[in-house]
């Protein structure tokens, strides 16, 4: 059987990546991909908060060429929105009925961009960061960076989702950018008394028996230092997992494998 793995989060710490992938055994020594049949999902944020974000990207570039077709996938994170509407609006004012300047550079320049990101980040990058899709559903999961159920605001299934957000991104529109990067900036929609149901309905209508999201620190879910985390959190009466280790803040970067999931 196929095995299915998920990381979240690099944030521009491409050695704690490879450290994580070559511990899991999906890469060999030298940095490539091994010759086990399994599936790598990406969970987005490759970018900003660490110094190396384009090195993240152009390395899992790199994986995605060595392994069989479709054994890698990535998804869109809320900073690769960030990253990608830096790049194409910079400093130009987003319109609204509140008193404060809103732009992506400024949103960028306070959640961690990297002007060496910016720097070198090539057009033939961003047109391919431009197809990724949001969602994705694997051995009975149902992956996505935000853990958010936001993403229904784009359609009633993950084709639906994935084929609209990916058309408002080929778009011009600062307005349609700033919503998207707003949904997904949201969190927190599966922890509380309501988490389990709002997991529970999403699932239903969207498929899989778990959600598996990055997006929001599994440490500051449980109260302690990243560096003491150990593993992805289980929660919302098992229906939710998440696994963004903060490894820009002295986590790991963890690389989870996924048990298959079938309905009971």
């Amino acid at each position: 059987m196929t095995a299915t793995y998920a990381v979240s989060d690099i944030h521009g710490h491409p050695e704690k990546l490879t450290e994580a992938l070559a511990a899991a055994g999906l890469i060999d020594a030298e940095g490539n991909w091994s010759d086990h049949d399994v599936r790598l999902w990406f969970l987005g944020d490759f970018f900003d908060r660490g110094p190396d974000g384009i090195g993240v990207l152009r390395f899992v570039r790199k994986l995605i060429e060595q392994a069989p077709d479709g054994n890698i996938t990535v998804l869109l994170g809320n900073h690769e929105i960030l990253a990608l509407g830096m790049r194409k609006f910079g400093d130009t004012f987003v319109p609204h009925d509140g008193f404060s300047a809103r732009s992506f550079e400024r949103s960028w320049a306070l959640n961690g961009g990297q002007d060496r990101d910016q720097e070198l980040l090539t057009d033939e990058e961003m047109t391919w960061l431009l197809d990724r899709p949001m969602l994705g559903l694997d051995a009975g999961h149902l992956l996505m960076h935000s853990d958010t159920a936001e993403y229904v605001e784009w359609g009633d299934s993950i084709d639906q989702i994935n084929a609209t957000a990916r058309a408002e991104l080929h778009s011009d529109d600062l307005e349609v950018w700033w919503e998207i990067w707003r949904r997904m900036t949201a969190r927190y929609a599966f922890r509380g008394a309501s988490g389990p149901e709002i997991a529970r309905v999403l699932l239903h209508h969207l498929g899989g028996h778990r959600i598996v999201h990055g997006h929001s620190i599994v440490a500051d879910q449980l109260g302690i230092d990243p560096e003491f985390l150990t593993g992805p959190h289980l929660y919302a009466d098992g229906l939710a997992l998440g696994i963004d280790g903060g490894a820009f803040d002295g986590g790991p970067c963890l690389v989870v494998e996924l048990e298959e999931l079938s309905a009971e």
